[in-house]
């Protein structure tokens, strides 16, 4: 029954990450960087790295990829999303789990901020076989550090409601 309970939250997890990342695709950002998000889908993945596991998270991150691709139909946007989702997450996990005496999940939640971009514009240049897309890395990984606070902060105050309900049904881990 416990891992019954625990599949539910983390499909639910990823319903919510796809519904987040829809929003998001349809919500122009007035900004000076082009195609910029505030990365709303990925508290999906720092929320289940914190509560349940990296291998949730990586799980997670993975099928919410391949769902909103489904969803949007946009195939291209598989490899930058699921190259930056599992990446993004390794960069999480290993701050997670190896500094978090350093860094609080605003910390966390920036360092995968950053790597998302990163592999992202990798992604864009190896795809476009163009290495000047990199230009646009410092203006997108200034933008990854207030979004990634934002993300972090967001994650800090739904982890903490979360655990009070994982604990009172006992799914985490």
């Amino acid at each position: 029954m416990k891992n019954t309970r625990k599949l539910i939250f983390l499909s639910l997890l990823v319903a919510i990450g796809l519904g987040l990342g829809l929003v998001e695709s349809m919500m122009p950002l007035p900004f000076v960087a082009p195609g910029a998000k505030l990365g709303l889908s990925n508290m999906v993945i720092l929320i289940t790295l914190v509560v349940f596991s990296p291998k949730d998270a990586f799980v997670v991150g993975i099928l919410k990829s391949i769902v909103l691709t489904l969803v949007t139909g946009s195939v291209t946007s598989l490899f930058y999303s699921l190259s930056g989702s599992v990446l993004s997450c390794l960069a999480m996990t290993i701050v997670y789990k190896y500094f978090s005496n350093i860094f609080s999940s605003i910390g966390v939640s920036i360092f995968g901020a950053m790597t998302h971009n990163f592999v992202q514009v990798l992604v864009a240049c190896l795809m476009m076989n163009n290495f000047r897309i990199f230009s646009y890395l410092p203006i997108l990984q200034l933008t990854s550090i207030f979004t990634g606070y934002f993300v972090g902060l967001t994650s800090k105050y739904a982890v903490n409601n979360l655990r009070k309900s994982f604990n009172k049904f006992d799914v985490s881990h």
